[in-house]
């Protein structure tokens, strides 16, 4: 039987995978592709995080099911990192569900709050799982900006006049992926204040919050008076120790919908391994000097790869915080398009770039850098740019006559 399921065909073919197929066919053949493409920290996890866990899992009674919810020390030690951090308090019993990583807690909220039909803001571009979580669950999304600035302002009351219906919840990134741009307390009080009389609730995923480089810390938006009437906001362990394969995360903030995340996720899960849970509870309550090593690893690469770029006639904003630069197309290849571009890239200058029509529409004028590769290989990939935008004549010609007729 050859069907076509209803939610797979409300999913658009992945824009990344024709560019990682390209990648593996490069590669197979001996070239060294440095690879910016994909923002999987190549730190290792920080060794008293990993000697918990080997600690740990020798213990038979840690084999056994875990807590779906996650175990009660780990509820804990965020609930005292957002003390630390924010100066917010969150009841690690009923305000705190662990997560398997900030995407799976989305995608389960999003699943636990929407019924097909129901409108979501979701600003453009963005992270894949803010739209498409909420599409897997039926609803549709309506995109919004995503500058945290009068022009969303502004958009967001638009959506909530014209919407029918009206929005059930918007979806806040900041410090964002793809665009590292961030928000300001300010902001997030506007946001509030409007969404409590609107009455919407708020999503806001702060993943980067501990990747910043000038000085200023990201807030949170559950340091607005009131925030938790209507906000829960998600957070990972990935970024901020190295922890991408060990997979957790939290949602944190409104009961109700920390209730209902906890309930669906009852249903599909058990929670991580408990070993793991252990270890990301030592990483919460233990030293933090390898978050500030990991920051200024990530400020390092930042200023070789924006400072390099701009070198070799290619210049980006550099980004405040993130893991990721969000660099505006070079003139001469602006009509290309980012996927043609991304192709061209790493095709001409064996350099894996992500496309920015993959974030949304909106994101085709750019590419993503991610900050995941070392300083010597950084240099060398503007050494290959620098010599394919030396002859971006002859390439843009070549790249004209393999692009796809419009």
């Amino acid at each position: 039987m050859d069907k076509e399921f209803f939610k797979i065909r409300r999913l658009p073919p992945y824009v990344f995978a024709e560019v990682n197929a390209m990648k593996a066919r490069a590669r197979a053949v001996g070239d060294d592709i440095i690879d910016f493409g994909m923002g999987n920290p190549d730190f290792p996890t920080p060794p008293h995080i990993v000697d918990k866990l080997t600690e740990t899992v020798h213990d038979p009674r840690t084999h056994r099911y875990s807590e779906s919810r996650g175990i009660k020390g780990l509820r804990r030690a965020l609930s005292g990192y957002y003390e630390r951090r924010f100066g917010v308090s969150v009841d690690p019993e009923t305000e705190v569900c662990v997560t398997l990583g900030s995407k799976e807690g989305l995608a389960n909220l999003a699943s636990a709050i929407s019924s097909p039909g129901d409108v979501i803001l979701v600003p453009n571009p963005s992270y894949p799982i803010h739209q498409f979580g909420f599409i897997i669950a039926g609803a549709s999304v309506r995109n919004i900006p995503v500058r945290a600035d009068d022009d969303f302002l502004a958009a967001l009351e638009r959506a909530v006049k014209h919407s029918v219906p009206k929005p059930v919840a918007v979806v806040l990134n900041y410090p964002n992926n793809p665009t590292a741009e961030l928000a300001s307390l300010d902001f997030y009080g506007q946001v509030v204040d409007f969404c409590r009389h609107a009455g919407i609730y708020v999503m806001s995923d702060v993943a980067y919050a501990e990747i910043y480089f000038d000085g200023n810390p990201p807030p949170s938006i559950l340091q607005i008076p009131g925030a938790k009437d209507l906000a829960v906001e998600f957070t990972s362990m990935s970024k901020t120790y190295s922890m991408p394969g060990w997979r957790i995360g939290f949602g944190c903030g409104n009961a109700q919908l920390i209730a209902a995340l906890a309930r669906v996720k009852s249903y599909l899960d058990y929670g991580a391994f408990t070993p793991v849970q252990v270890a990301a509870t030592a990483a919460l309550n233990g030293p933090q000097q390898c978050v500030i090593d990991m920051r200024e690893r990530y400020r390092q690469r930042r200023d070789v790869l924006i400072n390099g770029l701009a070198a070799a006639g290619w210049e980006v904003p550099s980004p405040a915080a993130t893991m990721f630069a969000w660099a505006p197309l070079p003139p001469a290849f602006k009509h290309l398009g980012s996927l043609e571009f991304s192709k061209l890239l790493l095709r001409e200058a064996k350099v894996a770039v992500a496309p920015g029509i993959g974030f949304g529409e909106h994101g085709d004028g750019y590419v993503r850098f991610a900050l995941v590769e070392n300083r010597h290989r950084t240099r060398q990939a503007i050494r290959n740019i620098k010599l394919f935008l030396g002859r971006y004549h002859n390439v843009v010609e070549l790249a004209e006559k393999r692009a796809p007729a419009q």
